[in-house]
């Protein structure tokens, strides 16, 4: 299947001293936002478990959910690097099917891992699990609508 690919320009600023050039205008669209506000979750989940895993320990959901949150923050970190240093990432990393797979992935994952440590805290009272699985589900959307973009981007509609 052949696609078309069209190049927007978009607002860039670079520096003399280095040949590294900001695609800033990606975090001004749809996708770059989520990106971003999915990494800034991320790293707030990650922060949340990686504070406790000194203190209470209760097993495997809290290390799935660990797991889960780091693989997807560095996912998604990449990403969102590739798209801001380069002109055009951004819109052809969209038109394939990678977009797709990694945030239908990140989403059915994520979810699981969340609803898992949801279940496991219900007769605990430990607030911070709780608010890093909450979380986990609210990034599990944030991912959710990433796949539904990145398909239509991907059908070409």
């Amino acid at each position: 299947m052949s696609h078309s690919v069209t190049i927007t320009r978009t607002t860039t600023s670079t520096t003399n001293t280095s040949y590294i050039v900001l695609n800033t205008g990606y975090l001004k669209t749809f996708p770059g936002i989520l990106k971003l506000f999915q990494l800034i979750i991320g790293i707030t989940v990650v922060t949340l478990m990686a504070i406790n895993v000194r203190g209470y320990y209760y097993g495997d959901a809290e290390l799935f959910h660990f797991l889960m949150a780091t693989t997807f923050m560095i996912g998604t970190f990449c990403l969102l690097l590739a798209c801001l240093t380069s002109l055009s990432t951004g819109g052809l990393i969209a038109k394939t099917i990678y977009e797709l797979i990694y945030h239908t992935v990140a989403a059915l994952l994520l979810l699981a891992s969340s609803a898992f440590l949801l279940i496991k805290m219900q007769n605990r009272k430990h607030d911070t699990y709780m608010a890093a699985a909450i979380l986990g589900l609210v990034n599990s959307v944030l991912y959710f609508i990433s796949a539904f973009l990145a398909h239509r981007s991907y059908r070409g509609i």
